[in-house]
């Protein structure tokens, strides 16, 4: 039997099938494409790309429904009171269309939780679910700190102002490059050894603004693309990793986990890999996708 995952994040449309021993099927996305210069998408475009993008996406999973036990979607950003977004209801009424059509249950998640479980489960650490760790959402759209403890999540840290994804993209579109920005950044950046970065972190909170207007200014100066390139990427590490250095002496030796796209950058993947023993998740699926939502499915059905 498969459970089926559907994911309809600011900027992906997603959709993933995992099976019961816990093989994935399929996983099929489309991005939701944003005009060259602007830095980000409304809401309203976004929903509108989902429902256009949702039968494609389906299509890509193959006909798997008479095969499914249960139906999984990602219904709001975080597993906190009030959290909303619109770009998530597209993919709540497709779940809840196919689940009623084939009589099956569908179960709702955040988008944040399906991050944590495509983290852990692809990296085959799946039992982490049921136990307590460390975990960092590091993306366009947050930058936090969690304690996850058989998946109860509560945020115990992250950004005052600008998450890190925000920033990446800020100073490469400030570059020139294409929205999202990070591979791009990833690309040009000089190693990020060769300069400078800077931090402001107090205990387990940071402030990243300042990342934004002092690559500004090395812009207004004339310095090197690539430099900028590499203090922005050094700063971001720094900052996770005073961070991290924080949350273990308040919380102990845990287990570490990294999720969400800003951690793909192979800069900060080594670094704190190597420091922290860090759970990363291969990069293709720590950008936003459905397999997390339906490795959760699975859970809630086997009760595993």
């Amino acid at each position: 039997m498969y459970y089926l995952g559907i994911d309809t994040s600011n900027y992906t449309t997603s959709a993933a099938v995992v099976s019961d021993d816990g093989t994935l099927v399929a996983d099929s996305r489309l991005p939701v494409k944003v005009a060259s210069g602007d830095r980000g998408i409304r809401q309203s475009d976004a929903v509108f790309t989902h429902v256009k993008n949702l039968p494609e996406v389906m299509a890509g999973i193959g006909n798997v429904i008479s095969s499914l036990s249960a139906v999984g979607v990602s219904y709001a950003p975080r597993d906190v009171e009030g959290s909303y977004m619109p770009c998530f209801l597209s993919g709540v009424s497709a779940a809840k269309s196919i689940a009623s059509v084939a009589g099956l249950p569908c179960l709702e998640f955040s988008h944040q939780a399906g991050h944590i479980a495509a983290a852990v489960c692809t990296a085959g650490r799946e039992e982490l679910l049921n136990e307590k760790f460390i975990a960092f959402h590091v993306s366009g759209g947050t930058t936090d700190l969690l304690l996850v403890d058989n998946l109860k999540i509560t945020q115990i840290g992250g950004t005052l102002d600008l998450n890190a994804g925000q920033a990446i993209d800020r100073v490469g579109v400030m570059l020139g490059l294409e929205f999202p920005c990070g591979k791009e950044l990833e690309k040009i950046s000089a190693p990020i050894n060769s300069v400078k970065p800077m931090s402001c972190v107090k205990g387990m909170q940071c402030n990243l603004s300042g990342l934004e207007n002092r690559a500004s200014d090395m812009l207004k100066k004339g310095e090197l693309p690539e430099n900028i390139a590499a203090f922005t990427l050094g700063s971001v590490l720094v900052t996770l990793d005073k961070m991290c250095e924080n949350a273990i002496k308040e919380y102990g030796k845990l287990p570490v986990v990294f999720a969400g796209g800003v951690t793909a950058n192979k800069y900060i993947k080594t670094a704190l890999e190597a420091k922290y023993n860090a759970i990363f998740t291969a990069p293709d699926y720590s950008r936003d996708n459905a397999v997390g939502t339906a490795y959760l499915a699975r859970k809630a059905c086997l009760g595993i």
